[in-house]
């Protein structure tokens, strides 16, 4: 790996560089990394965000959707000129406009069995900001079987929840926690309803365990679901182990 920097990388990034914990090795390690986010809605727009700002140097956004007027009061990419328009391509421009060297990759698709591989192959990391738990379970399988890293976010009401695994170590899975199915209902901003800056701070959380993953770092929430009120404040983390009857037991 080469371990310079450009001068303008280093004026940059140069708050994230003096920290201990990363400097120009833990710079270029970002730099050089390929990040997949997974939805294009109020997770994957402050993923997106942080990521690019951080120089992740690589990253791809899957959604097949458009932006709608309810859309904004949680997506904090888009505006209301963008109503209509495919979140992938706004997406790409404004992360373009925040930092040009950024590599981005779209897909005008929603992620299925058919093309997961295809699109997988390309990337270290993988961010659910999906809002149904089908394809969060196909993430995690996907992630499972070709030892991927997957940060999971979900977002309800005044609630989150955030996963981390890497499936490269002896780590449960997404479904040694759901062990029975489970509705995506919960999920449903449009009848249950969510605050706007839970998406933010969910996302922005997610960003965090990618970096920390790039980074080697520990403290990271492996084996743990980090579960956040933004009514009461209350955050507070719940260790897991592997399901005795679940796929990753397998592994």
């Amino acid at each position: 790996m080469n371990n310079t920097l450009s001068k303008k990388q280093i004026e940059r990034y140069s708050r994230q560089i003096v920290l201990k914990n990363i400097g120009i090795l833990g710079q270029k390690k970002i730099l050089e990394s390929k990040v997949l986010i997974v939805g294009g809605g109020g997770l994957g727009c402050s993923v997106a965000d942080s990521l690019c700002r951080a120089g992740v140097g690589t990253i791809g956004i899957i959604d097949n959707d458009r932006v709608s007027i309810s859309n904004i009061h949680r997506q904090s990419s888009f505006t209301s000129k963008d109503v209509g328009k495919l979140k992938v391509k706004i997406l790409k421009e404004k992360i373009k406009s925040i930092n040009p060297e950024i590599k981005i990759v779209i897909y005008k698709e929603k992620i299925t069995k058919l093309n997961i591989l295809k699109i997988f192959k390309n990337f270290n990391i993988i961010v659910d900001g999906s809002d149904n738990f089908k394809t969060k379970f196909l993430l995690n399988e996907y992630s499972l079987k070709y030892k991927k890293i997957l940060i999971v976010g979900a977002i309800s009401k005044f609630d989150g929840h955030i996963f981390s695994f890497n499936f490269k170590k002896k780590t449960p899975c997404l479904k040694c926690f759901y062990q029975t199915d489970i509705s995506d209902e919960i999920l449903d901003c449009e009848s249950e309803g969510i605050l706007g800056p839970v998406a933010g701070i969910v996302g922005n959380i997610q960003a965090s365990e990618v970096l920390k993953n790039i980074l080697k770092l520990n403290n990271n929430l492996d084996g743990e679901m980090l579960i956040l009120n933004s009514l009461t404040l209350n955050f507070r983390k719940v260790k897991f182990k592997k399901n005795k009857n679940c796929i990753c037991k397998k592994k």
